[in-house]
C-alpha cells in the first residue's frame, strides 16, 4: 500500500512530505442528479416551474423516490452558480486569445424590448474556431452610436479584451459604423446583410413577382387560419402519398422567407390546389403560367439561399468564403441567364446581377477578406474575379511576411501581364455554388498543367529561356523559407 501510495499518489516523498493526502470528495448521486437537472433547464430553455408540475414530480418520483426535486428558489440558486462558473471558463478561454473579432446586432422581442447581443470569435490553442457570447442586455437607451459604443465598451472591458479586437461586423446601419469609429475597431459589413439587402432590392425591383407573392401569403394564410382548410390541405396530401408539409408564411424582414414560401407553395401545388378546389373561398388559385414562372424565379434564387445559409454556419469560417461566393453568384447568375425562358424569371436574374455588381464592386479590395480568401488553402488565388485584385494581396502578404521576418525583399520591377486565366464551366449540372468552384479549379488546372508543358518544349540553349513571363514577385519561398512558415501560421489563425 505505503509502495502504490509513494509511486502513484507521491505521499511520503520530499516532494510531498510538508502535504497531507486528500482524496478529492466523491461526487453524491444527489449532486448528480441535480446537475443534470440544471443541465435540462439550460440547454431546453425550460421554466423553474417545472419543478412543481405534478404530472414532472410523477415522472421524476417513478424514476427514483429517494431523489427530492429542489424548489424553485433553490432551483433558481443553482443555475445562477451553473452560469457563473460557466462564465468563468468562458473567460478563462477567452483570455488566452491573441486575438478576437466582434459581432454585435440589435433584436427587438415579441414584448416589443429592444436588446443589444454581442459575440466573440476566436481561435483556440488547438486552432479550433471558437464562440463565447458577451452578452445580451436589455437596450433601453435610444440606438445612437455613443450609447451603443459606451454598452460595448464596457462589454471589453469587462471580458479583458481590449486591445485584442481586430474588427466588429455589423449590419450597414449608420449608428453601427458610427459606433465602431467612435471604438477605434475596423468595421466589417456583414455579408449575410449585404445579401439580405441585394436580393430584397432585386424582388423590388420585379413588381411583377409582387402579384405573385401577394397571392402567396393570402394563401398561405388562410390554410393557417382555417382549420378546415388545413384538414382538407392534408386530406389531399395523405391521398397523394405525400409528406404532410404545412405552407410557410412570408417574413417581410428576411428574404429567406420568400424563397420558403414559394418553394413550398410550388412543391405543394397538387394537393394545394385540389383543396382549394374543394373549398369556398374567394383566393385567386395560381395557374400553370404562374407555377412556371414560380419555378424559374426559384430557380434563379436557389444560390443565393445556399450562400445565406453557408454564412450562417457560426462553426465555419466565413471571412475567407465571401468573395469566392460572390465570384460563384455571378458566374451562375450570367450563366443561368442563357437557360430562362419566362420574362419574369429573366427579369428578376438581371436585376440580382446589377445589384450583385453595384452593391460589391469593392469586394475585393477590402483587405480583411481579399487576405482571408488568399490564405485559405481551399481558394487561395483562384477565388477572385479580378487577377489584379489577387496580385495586390498576394504582394502585401509577402511584404508583411517580410516586415515580421525581418527580411529585406529584391526591387520590385513593373508588373508585367498575366496570362489570361479559365473562367468557371458554363455547365450547370450541378448547380450548387462549390461544384461551380470545383469545376472552375479543375478547368484552371488544366490550363496550368498545359502551360507546364508547353514549356517544357521551348528552345534550350547555355542558357533556358522560358516562354512565358517571369513572376514580378517574389514568391514566399522565393523571399525565404521563415516567410513560407509564417504564411502557414497565418493560415492557422
Amino acid at each position: 500500500m505505503m509502495r502504490h501510495l509513494r509511486s502513484i499518489h507521491h505521499v511520503g516523498t520530499p516532494q510531498m512530505s510538508n502535504q497531507n493526502f486528500n482524496p478529492p470528495p466523491a461526487v453524491s448521486r444527489k449532486q448528480k442528479l441535480d446537475a443534470a437537472l440544471v443541465d435540462m433547464i439550460v440547454v431546453d430553455m425550460q421554466p423553474f416551474s417545472i419543478v412543481e408540475d405534478k404530472g414532472f414530480k410523477a415522472f421524476v418520483n417513478l424514476l427514483d423516490p429517494t431523489y427530492i426535486i429542489p424548489n424553485r428558489k433553490a432551483l433558481g440558486k443553482m443555475v445562477d452558480d451553473k452560469y457563473k462558473a460557466t462564465k468563468e471558463k468562458a473567460m478563462a478561454l477567452v483570455s488566452k486569445a491573441s486575438a478576437v473579432s466582434l459581432t454585435a446586432d440589435m433584436w427587438t422581442s415579441i414584448n416589443m424590448d429592444a436588446y443589444l447581443a454581442v459575440t466573440c470569435h476566436f481561435m483556440t490553442e488547438e486552432v479550433q474556431l471558437s464562440t463565447v457570447v458577451l452578452g445580451v442586455q436589455k437596450f433601453p437607451q435610444t440606438h445612437t452610436a455613443a450609447h451603443l459604443a459606451e454598452a460595448k465598451d464596457v462589454l471589453m472591458e469587462e471580458w479583458g479584451i481590449k486591445g485584442k479586437v481586430t474588427g466588429l461586423v455589423t449590419d450597414c446601419a449608420p449608428n453601427m459604423i458610427a459606433c465602431a469609429n467612435l471604438l477605434h475597431l475596423r468595421h466589417i459589413m456583414c455579408f449575410a446583410h449585404m445579401l439580405n439587402l441585394v436580393v430584397k432590392r432585386s424582388l423590388a425591383q420585379t413588381p411583377e413577382l409582387e402579384d405573385i407573392r401577394s397571392r402567396g401569403r393570402k394563401i398561405v394564410g388562410h390554410f393557417k387560419s382555417s382549420t378546415t382548410a388545413k384538414q382538407k390541405l392534408s386530406e389531399m396530401q395523405r391521398q397523394l402519398a405525400r409528406p404532410e408539409h404545412k405552407l410557410i408564411q412570408e417574413v417581410d424582414t428576411r428574404w429567406n422567407s420568400t424563397f420558403a414560401m414559394l418553394e413550398r407553395l410550388f412543391n405543394e401545388r397538387e394537393p394545394m390546389g385540389t383543396a382549394l378546389a374543394s373549398l369556398s373561398s374567394d383566393l385567386t388559385p395560381f395557374t400553370s403560367e404562374d407555377y412556371q414562372a414560380m419555378h424559374q424565379c426559384l430557380d434563379v434564387l436557389k444560390p443565393f439561399h445556399q450562400a445565406t445559409v453557408e454564412l450562417s454556419e457560426e462553426k465555419q469560417v466565413s471571412a475567407s468564403k465571401v468573395i469566392p461566393l460572390v465570384k460563384m453568384l455571378k458566374h451562375y447568375i450570367s450563366s443561368r441567364c442563357g437557360h430562362i425562358t419566362h420574362p419574369l424569371g429573366m427579369k428578376l436574374a438581371t436585376n440580382l446581377k446589377n445589384n450583385l455588381i453595384e452593391k460589391f464592386a469593392m469586394l475585393e479590395k477590402v483587405t480583411a477578406l481579399s487576405m482571408a480568401t488568399l490564405l485559405d488553402p481551399r481558394f487561395k488565388e483562384l477565388g477572385f474575379c479580378s487577377q489584379v485584385c489577387a496580385q495586390t494581396a498576394i504582394e502585401r502578404l509577402i511584404r508583411e511576411c517580410a516586415g515580421t521576418m525581418h527580411i529585406e525583399l529584391p526591387a520590385q520591377s513593373q508588373p508585367q501581364p498575366q496570362s489570361p486565366r479559365a473562367g468557371p464551366s458554363n455547365r450547370l449540372e450541378d448547380d450548387s455554388l462549390w461544384a461551380l468552384l470545383d469545376r472552375h479549379v479543375g478547368a484552371q488546372q488544366q490550363v496550368t498543367n498545359t502551360t507546364a508543358s508547353a514549356t517544357v518544349e521551348v528552345q534550350r540553349g547555355p542558357t533556358q529561356v522560358l516562354d512565358h513571363p517571369q513572376s514580378t514577385f517574389p514568391t514566399p519561398l522565393q523571399a525565404g523559407s521563415k516567410i513560407f512558415m509564417h504564411t502557414s501560421l497565418l493560415c492557422a489563425m
